[in-house]
């Protein structure tokens, strides 16, 4: 039998007539030179805020994912891909009504120093993350821009409402994030970007799965 005590110490405790809730977490796995990326806009930050869920944004080595898990670099696929991968990028662009190039003159490109400027970003500063993410996707597909080069770094960076010192800012223990990101990337099943993984490790790949991260998030799915 509960006695009293027992009674108001369940009670504070959140056991008995109190619901207990906890925030939603999504681990975020993506590439800055990623087209899907560049076309989930920021709809997945929206959903999150519609459930207060936490992200954890996790830029990682694209190209090392690929060669991990199976997968194979655009430029390197059978032609059959390469025409189906064209024809869905213009199929996504056209619905979302987003503007794209199909053939940017800087991709590939080196994502390194712009995946540290997102770690960096996340560590140190207090601006929109989700910004920073499509504004470094945008510069590549929509703006023909070279997102490895410093000085569009930093207009990104101040874009997004971060100093756009940032940049430079511990690129030691960035590059150190960077490495861990692609390793836990590939631990965690993740093999291409977008990436969205919920504390509940439900794992959805591509921006055409946002939807079915609202409903997971929802708890009908």
């Amino acid at each position: 039998m509960l006695t009293r005590l027992s009674m108001q110490l369940l009670l504070v405790t959140g056991y008995i007539n109190k619901k207990v809730t906890f925030m939603a977490h999504i681990t975020y796995f993506f590439a800055t030179i990623s087209p899907f990326t560049y076309l989930a806009g920021t709809r997945m930050e929206a959903v999150a805020e519609k459930h207060s869920a936490s992200v954890e944004y996790r830029p990682m080595d694209l190209m090392a994912v690929f060669g991990r898990t199976g997968g194979v670099p655009p430029k390197d696929r059978h032609i059959s891909r390469i025409e189906m991968r064209a024809q869905e990028l213009q199929r996504k662009a056209k619905k979302l009504k987003m503007p794209i190039n199909f053939k940017p003159i800087f991709f590939p490109v080196n994502m390194a120093p712009s995946s540290y400027a997102v770690i960096s970003a996340s560590r140190y500063g207090d601006g929109d993350l989700g910004a920073l993410v499509h504004g470094f996707t945008r510069a590549v597909w929509a703006e023909e821009r070279d997102i490895s080069q410093q000085d569009v770094i930093a207009d990104c960076l101040k874009s997004a409402g971060f100093d756009p010192s940032l940049a430079d800012k511990d690129m030691i223990g960035s590059a150190e994030q960077y490495a861990k990101n692609t390793e836990d990337a590939i631990t965690s099943g993740v093999f291409g970007s977008p990436f969205y993984i919920t504390d509940t490790d439900q794992r959805l790949w591509g921006e055409d799965r946002i939807e079915d991260l609202d409903l997971i998030l929802s708890g009908t799915l």
